[in-house]
């Protein structure tokens, strides 16, 4: 496999919300091979290093918009708002995780 990630190979993953384009924190785990909860951990503990622009969670009516359109199941096990990450935020998570994958990879 890989270790480059081509943004065309994530454009079924990305959405727009707040005129932004966007990966939910679920499918950038999935990215970077490691659970949300890290995914969430790393930005709790990091919050200076992301700035509106590059991070945003999701309002209680965004959040329910995007289950309307994509399958419940995949937010069965949400207990915090999802967040939404710009591709700067992608750059930024990946530079913080302590995963393999995430450190191999690179967005092009």
């Amino acid at each position: 496999m890989s270790d480059i990630v081509k943004i065309e190979d994530l454009k079924d993953l990305i959405i727009e919300i707040r005129g932004e384009k966007v990966l939910i924190d679920a499918d950038v785990a999935v990215i970077y091979g490691v659970e949300t909860k890290r995914i969430n951990e790393a930005v709790k503990n990091n919050p200076d290093k992301f700035p509106q622009d590059y991070m945003f969670e999701l309002s209680d009516a965004e959040f329910a918009v995007l289950r309307t359109k994509f399958s419940t199941t995949k937010f069965s096990k949400t207990r915090v708002m999802p967040k939404a990450f710009t591709e700067k935020g992608l750059y930024r998570i990946a530079t913080i995780l302590k995963s393999g994958r995430s450190q191999r990879l690179h967005l092009r």
